[in-house]
């Protein structure tokens, strides 16, 4: 009779466990961005928001197969991320905007929701996947953030994969600066896509994985023409990224400067632990009233727990869509879809 009492038990307790741990691979979440900005239809051709949402696509497929599998949110954030900079469509990695010393110096970050361990990079000028820096600083160093010549030491360190600074180079993106130098010296004007693009170019990742664990990482090229070594809010942990398992996990895009007086990203978190708000309203909150008073431009990408999601911007698009379990699928351009 005991021997039977405790069999059952068992299959009691497997069973509840079973359906806890289903109840958890039912929330998985993964949510993603590629810039925020005056990103209308009119200005945009029918091949060119193909290949937009085609990448995007890839990028959620890439990073749902990982959490579908069992994998944790940090490795989905990496790899999804990694297909965004692999693209010269976003400002981030391949597609990274030029400084005004004509050099592609770009900018990541990533966190652990878990454990509140972060991890970023700034400057850096030949690490082909700036996200995958920034995962090792913050699980392989006892710092958060490395700049420049050091972050590049400590990539190469690590053996992460180093490339000539000529792979950044894109002829788009070269122009642009040119336009603006032009512009600046009064030789030139500005086209609309030099002025929509100069102050928002982001990608970023939220992930929620089945083990209940958020993470969000966000990487960029930062701002056309940006001088003096000038970092904006993406490696900026609490401004352009943030996470925590108590509330949620946040990436940000946007005119960085603003979002690093607002701390944008943490302000959300905060706003969910200590007023107890739930997510859409934190988020629209800090998007839609505290930044815009600021005179900030941007949006950000959100995720709780239970896998809700807030994407609000207040400019005219922002690249964006999420997966869900089961393969629930959706990406977004523009400000009315």
């Amino acid at each position: 009779m005991k021997n039977k009492t405790i069999f059952l038990i068992l299959v009691l307790l497997l069973s509840w466990l079973s359906l806890f741990s289903q109840e958890k691979k039912d929330k998985i979440t993964l949510v993603i961005h590629g810039g925020a900005g005056t990103i209308l239809k009119k200005n945009m051709t029918p091949e060119k928001e193909k290949a937009y949402r085609e990448k995007l696509d890839e990028a959620l497929e890439t990073g749902y197969k990982i959490l579908n599998e069992g994998g944790t949110s940090l490795e989905a954030i990496v790899a999804t991320i990694k297909v965004m900079e692999d693209s010269p469509l976003f400002n981030a990695g391949k597609g990274a905007v030029f400084a005004n010393n004509g050099k592609n110096e770009m900018d990541a970050s990533i966190m652990d929701g878990n454990t509140l361990n972060a991890g970023a990079v700034a400057g850096v000028t030949i690490i082909k996947n700036p996200i995958t820096a920034a995962l090792e600083v913050m699980e392989n160093s006892e710092h958060v953030l490395l700049t420049r010549e050091g972050a590049e030491a400590f990539a190469t360190k690590q053996n992460l994969e180093i490339v000539e600074p000529s792979y950044f180079y894109t002829e788009r993106r070269k122009k642009s600066l040119d336009r603006i130098k032009e512009a600046e010296d009064g030789r030139g004007s500005i086209q609309f896509s030099d002025y929509a693009n100069r102050k928002h170019g982001t990608v970023g990742a939220v992930a929620l994985d089945q083990y209940g664990n958020l993470a969000a990482g966000t990487s960029t090229g930062g701002m056309t023409n940006k001088k003096f070594a000038r970092v904006g809010d993406s490696p900026i942990i609490g401004a352009g990224t943030y996470a925590n398992n108590k509330t949620c996990a946040v990436s940000s895009t946007g005119h960085g400067e603003y979002f690093i007086r607002g701390v944008v990203a943490y302000d959300i978190s905060a706003m969910m632990e200590y007023r107890g708000n739930s997510l859409e309203e934190s988020a629209n909150k800090v998007i839609m009233e505290k930044l815009t008073a600021l005179g900030g431009t941007g949006g950000v990408i959100s995720l709780d727990q239970e896998g809700n999601v807030a994407m609000p911007f207040n400019t005219a698009g922002m690249y964006r869509g999420f997966i869900k379990a089961g393969g629930k699928k959706a990406v977004f351009i523009y400000k009315d879809e």
